[in-house]
């Protein structure tokens, strides 16, 4: 089974940094685009930054210029990188990986269970 486990949530100050983890396991043949989403609390779910399998990025208007994402394929993880923190950065924030797990086959979306990320002062 894949696993999709997530670290470095917490709580920071405005204008503040966190770097978020994530880490794929399990029977994996490759992994294509990496993201991460976050969802506060009566919002729909929204993209906060992409990565695709060969370094190309992508991020919300909202996070451009404070927030990084990259990824190390030999141990199959991506980060986030979140630099001058607002309040509104306030969210569940999820590990998003596209996957194929077995030669031939279909890649399919798997989820971390979300971290929780608070700015306040």
């Amino acid at each position: 089974q894949v696993q999709v486990v997530e670290s470095g949530g917490g709580l920071a100050q405005p204008g503040g940094s966190l770097r978020l983890s994530c880490a794929a396991t399990g029977s994996i043949v490759s992994i294509n685009t990496m993201g991460w989403y976050r969802q506060a609390p009566g919002k729909q779910r929204e993209l906060v930054a992409v990565i695709t399998s060969g370094g190309s990025t992508n991020y919300a208007d909202s996070v451009k210029g404070r927030f990084t994402i990259s990824r190390d394929n030999a141990k199959k993880m991506v980060y986030l990188q979140m630099n001058s923190l607002k309040p509104e950065d306030t969210a569940v924030y999820y590990c998003n990986l596209v996957i194929r797990r077995s030669w031939n086959s279909n890649t399919y979306n798997y989820w971390g269970q979300g971290t929780q990320v608070t700015v306040s002062s």
